[in-house]
């Protein structure tokens, strides 16, 4: 179910070798202070309104309903928040089950809207992937992408269960400690909290959100992930289902090593069709005359990097899993990643510098689209996708579940093989082997895929589409290289911003045209 890359689990008996790149989703940056101007001028045009719901989640305390209300403040932190933003802390129960028990705080964060009164729809509530993602220093950085919604709402994010300020988990070596030890790091440090971080909890607080909020029903869009998320929500309340925006959807359909192998093939095919592209537009391409032979090369350069890692500025080195996990980052971007990465396996395979292609995979961040963000949490990210999944293989599905997922790809396959020993020893048993996600009788939910999405493969997006139901789910395609297309593609963008403003779907079979056209 997770849209980042294969977290490196430890194999029986061995340390964990985690070493993922993750990258920050944000398009171009714009003119944030003439923004800031708009919106102060938007503001004090009239008193705003606050909205009120009528329909808190049931079986809840007052005093976490009628009773709680969000105390919006200034943030302090992230330092980019800190001008045009609010902050909240939402009380939650920490086990569903027991809602008079044990609390948490949820951290919040609001931009806003600058649009009247009248035409204000309410809030949008955004996930941005992950899991492991801090959606509180995740809305400052991404707000350009969703700018044009601030007319009609208040755009909020969140700390999810177990992410950021919102009961981390811990799994380092001291409780202090926010890197990856392993299963019994995790069970050490947040024991008490890994059985109630999975998804389904999360979505129980978005409820609880989307009441206090004010909002009757929830308006939301999820990305990768962030899929996973309000697609669960639609399951649990389908009848408190607003506007709904699944973008590069997961597959509810597929357990966790059946995504792996899905994922990889995907990850191999986009460095297929960028290998068709390199040798035909590329002078001197790197990867030679087609993906047979980009297959070869690559598979030279690995054997080389594990004998002998490249240099790769600061100290670091580039060594063979490093290679394939940076070469997928740039896939992420579709064709605007693909100069950049023939520049850097040039660089590479002729002169043994590994600092083009670790710099361009560092500074992807800068113009991602729906990629694992820089704050991803590593730890965070294990605890959620194993609660989550009931998937504990034994030791002989362990073998062959790795050499099947090696043998999928080429060039992938050996690094992207070693995420099937992610929950295999995990502290406590997971929720369900897929995601649960019929929603019959919600509103229509929008669900958008890229025929070309190297992380969340097109196929996940029409098997999310049918599991929600009939009437529900309502697929875009888009033919478009890259994880993600909104608001690259302006036909996406055109549709789903439609939606959100009107509650109106595009015509069953709609596509938009794009990179693969």
């Amino acid at each position: 179910m997770s849209d980042a890359h294969p977290i490196r689990s430890r194999e029986p008996g061995l340390s964990v070798g985690a070493r993922i790149i993750a990258v920050v989703v944000l398009v171009a940056i714009g003119s944030v202070s003439a923004w800031f101007q708009h919106d102060a001028r938007g503001r004090s045009a009239e008193p705003r309104t606050e909205f009120t719901a009528s329909n808190p989640p049931s079986g809840l305390p007052t005093a976490l309903t009628t009773g709680q209300h969000l105390h919006w403040s200034n943030c302090t932190s992230p330092p980019t928040a800190r001008t045009g933003y609010d902050c909240a802390t939402m009380k939650a129960p920490l086990d569903y089950r027991k809602p008079d028990g044990r609390t948490i705080d949820v951290a919040l964060i609001r931009r806003k809207a600058t649009g009247p009164n009248a035409r204000r729809i309410g809030s949008l509530v955004l996930n941005f992937g992950g899991p492991g993602v801090s959606g509180v220093s995740g809305l400052p950085e991404r707000l350009n992408q969703y700018e044009p919604l601030l007319d009609r709402y208040d755009l909020v994010s969140f700390d999810p269960r177990g992410v950021g300020a919102t009961i981390p988990v811990r799994c380092g070596k001291t409780a202090d400690d926010t890197g990856y030890a392993g299963t019994d790091a995790c069970a050490q440090h947040s024991r008490a909290l890994l059985p109630y971080i999975g998804t389904s909890h999360t979505a129980r607080d978005l409820d609880l959100m989307r009441y206090l909020l004010g909002d009757e029903r929830l308006h939301y869009f999820g990305v990768s992930y962030g899929t996973a998320l309000g697609a669960v929500y639609a399951h649990l309340y389908p009848s408190h289902v607003g506007r709904l925006v699944l973008e590069a959807s997961v597959d509810p359909t597929e357990d966790l090593d059946e995504g792996q192998v899905s994922q990889v093939k995907a990850v191999q095919a986009a460095f297929d069709r960028f290998a068709v592209h390199c040798a035909a537009r590329i002078r001197h391409c790197p990867t030679g005359d087609g993906p047979e032979e980009a297959a070869r090369r690559m598979a030279r350069l690995a054997d080389r990097l594990k004998k002998k890692p490249a240099p790769a500025g600061g100290g670091r080195h580039l060594d063979a899993d490093d290679l394939a996990l940076a070469v997928s980052e740039h896939l992420r971007l579709g064709t605007d990643g693909w100069a950049p990465l023939a520049k850097a396996l040039t660089a590479l395979i002729d002169h043994n510098d590994g600092r083009p292609l670790s710099k361009s995979a560092d500074d992807i961040g800068s113009a991602d689209r729906a990629a694992t963000p820089l704050d991803d949490n590593h730890a965070a990210r294990t605890a959620i996708t194993c609660a989550d999944s009931s998937l504990r293989p034994d030791f002989e599905r362990l073998d062959r579940d790795k050499a099947r997922v090696k043998a999928a790809s080429p060039v992938f396959g050996a690094v992207w093989s070693t995420g099937v020993y992610l929950c295999y020893d995990w502290p406590f048993d997971g929720e369900s082997t897929t995601l649960q996600v019929n929603a019959d009788g919600a509103a229509p939910v929008l669900v958008v895929g890229g025929t070309g999405d190297p992380i969340t493969p097109y196929p996940g997006a029409r098997r999310m589409a049918h599991a929600l139901g009939d009437g529900v789910g309502v697929l875009l395609m888009a033919e478009e290289e890259g994880h993600g297309t909104y608001p690259q593609n302006r036909c996406v963008t055109d549709t789903v911003d439609h939606y959100l403003r009107t509650g109106r779907t595009p015509a069953p079979g709609t596509v938009c045209r794009g990179s693969m056209s």
